[in-house]
């Protein structure tokens, strides 16, 4: 009867490891593609936008399109550096549109490292970032949280300015 038991207990747990980490690789897959998607967004974003605009700021009190840009530099630097082992409070000075645009690609760069990095193995393992402690996947996932963040709110610059985000092209070619 107990080894009956036994077995019993082992496959519910075996099944329930093999179902976590299948749940796991789809997250970590789902969190991939969605970094992949705020990275098109933004890049073709900082392309489009022409040299003149990227000192627009909508208000004055708020920061330019350029300084919006270089936000996510650093903090694709900081976060992605992170997960690298590689972690820098550096904030690089870029001001100009051919700066940031070579600056966001070698940032992402960065981050197409620590994605491709991210595994089941090591999702779940702490690494240190200027947010405290978190998991390499929630670190990752923050960042891609923060890339969505930045690039609504580049969208709504870019929509004063009369140029359609990248995200909205597809819809515009009906």
């Amino acid at each position: 009867m107990k080894a009956t038991l036994y077995v019993a207990l082992f496959v519910s747990f075996t099944g329930i490891s093999t179902m976590q980490a299948q749940n796991l690789s789809a997250v970590i897959t789902e969190a991939k593609q969605s970094y992949e998607s705020v990275k098109n967004n933004l890049t073709k974003s900082a392309e489009k936008v022409p040299d003149e605009d990227y000192s627009f700021k909508p208000t004055p009190e708020i920061r330019s399109f350029a300084e919006v840009m270089a936000h996510v530099v650093a903090a694709q630097t900081h976060t992605c550096g992170a997960i690298l082992g590689e972690q820098s409070d550096s904030h690089p000075k870029v001001e100009t549109k051919a700066e940031i645009v070579s600056a966001l690609k070698e940032a992402f760069g960065q981050c197409d490292k620590a994605y491709a990095s991210l595994t089941e193995a090591n999702a779940t393992e702490m690494v240190k970032t200027g947010r405290g402690e978190r998991t390499r996947l929630g670190a990752l996932i923050g960042n891609t949280t923060h890339d969505v963040e930045q690039y609504a709110i580049l969208s709504v610059y870019m929509r004063l300015k009369g140029i359609v985000p990248p995200s909205s092209e597809h819809s515009m070619r009906k």
